[in-house]
């Protein structure tokens, strides 16, 4: 299944100097990955910054999302282009933007890890940013999205298997011998562990060595082997839930899944909280 949500390296370089186009990457520690170089006339985020409410752990409410967006010169039809250092920030922005009810955003294929690679142009300058009129909408696309009290009214029927739980971390956090990747401070919940009934399927195994979306054949494999089909109702979690988006776009846009659910609160919230079951 080709998707209209995932452009390539190609297309957005010819579409550049498209003025209904905004560029948007995500970084996960700062700018600093935007700062050394970013595409021609993209805005950098840290990820907190333009994705979170400023006061509470939860993504900015309509009116702040529209504020945003006029102040980053986006209109309400005005198509979004989101990619990330790493990439699943491209991917949890899409998620995010498309969750609060923008109507076009997409995910740059392969990122700043293709682009580079096929030598297009890199910029130091920032973009001149002219502010929009960005309406405020009720659109949210709450069936994206599940919460810790709805799985955990689930676990029976996890246990089952008739809910297919995936968890995207690496295998080091599935077996509970972290709670972080390796690499970076081992922080973000009090217990390691996984969600009881959960199938590792870790998210890397879903791109190729130019960080690009694998086949829809091949990615339809990795689902299947852990029992993920398309009739099937499926949540995804992680940490915090920046590559458990990157699988949720592969499922919902690549493969056309229709029944796929982002636990967003994922690992740091289950594994810090008072009273709920965990597993080794």
């Amino acid at each position: 299944m080709k998707s209209n949500n995932l452009v390539s390296p190609e297309w957005l370089m010819n579409n550049l100097e498209n003025p209904s186009i905004r560029i948007l990457e995500f970084n996960w520690n700062g700018t600093d990955s935007y700062d050394s170089w970013h595409i021609p006339g993209a805005q950098g985020w840290y990820w907190k910054d333009w994705l979170w409410d400023e006061n509470i752990r939860d993504f900015p409410t309509q009116d702040d999302f529209a504020r945003r967006c006029s102040l980053s010169g986006i209109e309400n039809k005005t198509k979004i282009v989101c990619y990330g250092d790493p990439p699943q920030f491209g991917t949890y922005g899409w998620w995010v933007i498309k969750f609060l009810g923008h109507m076009d955003v997409c995910v740059l294929d392969g990122g700043r890890v293709k682009w580079e690679k096929m030598g297009f142009p890199k910029s130091l300058e920032l973009p001149k940013i002219t502010g929009a009129n960005y309406l405020p909408n009720s659109n949210r696309n709450n069936n994206m999205r599940i919460r810790r009290d709805e799985i955990l009214d689930k676990i029976e029927e996890i246990d089952q298997e008739k809910i297919i739980l995936l968890d995207h971390r690496s295998a080091e956090e599935y077996r509970g011998e972290r709670v972080n990747m390796l690499g970076v401070p081992d922080v973000g919940a009090e217990r390691a562990g996984r969600i009881p009934g959960a199938r590792h399927l870790y998210f890397e195994n879903l791109l190729d060595k130019n960080m690009c979306f694998k086949s829809a054949d091949e990615l339809s494999s990795l689902f299947e082997a852990k029992g993920a089909t398309a009739d099937s109702e499926i949540i995804s979690y992680c940490r915090l839930s920046h590559r458990a988006t990157l699988a949720f776009f592969a499922m919902t846009e690549l493969l056309g899944y229709k029944n796929v659910r982002s636990y967003d609160g994922s690992w740091t919230e289950w594994g810090s909280l008072v009273g709920v079951p965990i597993e080794r």
